[in-house]
């Protein structure tokens, strides 16, 4: 899941891409047009769905996505129409010795898939929900908002992320935090089942009893392992919680670390039932913004209560009493959760940076507040936001997989407009006293693609268990244009 600001939609139009090196291949691209495409790759088995060489029509449109900053030239976009095309996308792709690129939606573009055979998974559309086993099948092409809206026709609700747009597999392999994560623990924890192409071209079901192994590893482990193309996930008994969002004025430094300073130290005394977020945001007086909010900072706290609506407006009354231009929390239906956070819809062109933190002190609440001061009129014009964590992430989930907080107290997420690369790269540098050195999976951009930062968002022991089925289960590295974890059997050759 990525979790999106909308400050987002504060990006200007127009500005150039900037495109990600791929530290996991080094291939050259295509020639591209007619003449060269048939010797680039070819796919001799039957395509149910498009086969698109560069210079097609809707070649560029398919490996597209949200995430402006990274652009894909691959050799060839398979767009699947079941999953035997993708079995036999990836066959081909094995066979001419090229690299496997996989994308639904495209939030979670990292790695430039240069000379890749990139399957577009976008049109497997599967999807039931089976309201007495209180479970939903999902096909790869979903996004989080279709299966809200399948399940709550039976009263059923699956855990979500703060954007409806973004692709279910996506998620899932990443770990999945989600909205009321302190109750429920990470997405990944509800996954029944999931179906995988693996590099040899088979696809497997993989469940707590068959294939274990690579049921554990491919949640968290992102695409290194094949490529999903359903998944049986379990949903919940959820109509309505408790939720919404108070913004606070943010121009004044002194106000801004009081409206923090309080929720830091409010959010120590909530119940797992409570999941919610502090968001830190400046804006430039740009014509495209919203006039109350041109040249503005803010503020933001968002909160979701799964318990009935009179404790949870108990709950919220110390925010309450800070004073808040903006109140939207209420009881609502758990359709209407995504909306809490106004992620942009349409692709953006922003850098996105994550850590996990320590618990925070006086001085880290003054410099995170400095980072929105107006009094700098030059920028930069970050957008921070801090995940409360704890609750039912600590636990030990029913279902062992590869996603672990490892005993953070917060997540940080931080978006900032293209190319402003550099100013993101210096907020999180000043932030490195409550840095725990960790990071979460499904929170892995394109600045993270180096093996030595993909290594951090696992714990060691973790690490080395995937590097060992990596080598398993993809042992020429097929599945690389990602956060990519090498197929090494030992933990020493892998940190190397």
């Amino acid at each position: 899941m990525l979790d999106t600001d909308s400050a987002a939609d504060a990006v200007p139009d127009g500005v150039p891409a900037q495109t990600t090196t791929s530290a996991a291949y080094t291939g050259d691209r295509p020639a591209g047009g007619q003449a060269a495409r048939h010797d680039v790759v070819s796919l001799d088995a039957p395509i149910r769905g498009r086969t698109l060489f560069p210079g097609d029509e809707g070649f560029e449109e398919a490996c597209s996505g949200w995430l402006l900053t990274v652009e894909h030239r691959p050799a060839v976009v398979v767009v699947a129409a079941d999953a035997d095309d993708v079995a036999a996308a990836v066959r081909s792709a094995a066979e001419a010795g090229r690299p496997v690129a996989v994308q639904s939606t495209g939030h979670g573009k990292s790695v430039p898939a240069d000379g890749a055979v990139f399957i577009a998974t976008g049109e497997l559309r599967e999807l039931s929900v089976d309201p007495r086993a209180g479970t939903a099948r999902i096909g790869a092409g979903l996004r989080l908002g279709e299966v809200l809206t399948a399940a709550a026709e039976h009263g059923l609700a699956p855990l979500c992320g703060s954007s409806g747009e973004v692709g279910v597999m996506g998620y899932l392999t990443g770990g999945g935090l989600p909205l009321a994560c302190r109750t429920y623990g990470f997405a990944a924890d509800h996954v029944r089942s999931l179906d995988i192409v693996t590099a040899d071209g088979l696809l497997r079901t993989v469940s707590p009893t068959r294939e274990p192994d690579l049921f554990w590893a491919v949640r968290g482990g992102k695409g290194n392992f094949g490529v999903v193309v359903a998944a049986e996930i379990e949903l919940l008994p959820l109509r309505t919680v408790y939720g919404g969002e108070l913004h606070y004025p943010g121009e004044d430094p002194r106000h801004a670390a009081h409206v923090l300073g309080s929720y830091l130290a409010w959010v120590k005394d909530q119940p797992e039932e409570m999941s919610s977020s502090v968001s830190l945001l400046r804006l430039p007086d740009a014509p495209q913004l919203p006039e109350g909010f041109r040249g503005r900072s803010f503020v933001q706290v968002r909160v979701v209560y799964t318990g009935d609506e009179e404790r949870g407006a108990r709950l919220v009354e110390p925010l309450r009493a800070l004073g808040p231009e903006k109140d939207t929390c209420g009881a609502m239906p758990y359709t209407r959760i995504t909306e809490i956070y106004p992620d942009p819809k349409n692709p953006v062109m922003v850098h996105l940076r994550s850590a996990l933190l320590h618990g925070l002190d006086d001085e880290a609440v003054e410099e995170l507040v400095s980072f929105i001061d107006p009094s700098t009129p030059e920028g930069p014009f970050p957008g921070i936001e801090l995940r409360h964590l704890g609750g039912a992430l600590n636990r030990p989930p029913g279902r062992p997989h590869a996603v672990s907080t490892q005993g953070a107290a917060f997540h940080l997420w931080m978006r900032m407009p293209a190319p402003a690369e550099q100013a993101a790269d210096e907020v999180l540098g000043r932030l490195r006293r409550w840095d725990t050195g960790a990071m979460l999976p499904g929170f892995l951009f394109d600045h993270d693609s180096a093996p030595e930062r993909v290594r951090r968002a696992y714990t060691e022991a973790d690490y080395r268990r995937l590097a060992a089925l990596k080598a398993e289960y993809d042992p020429d590295h097929l599945f690389r244009v990602n956060h990519s974890i090498p197929p090494f059997g030992s933990g020493e050759r892998a940190r190397s």
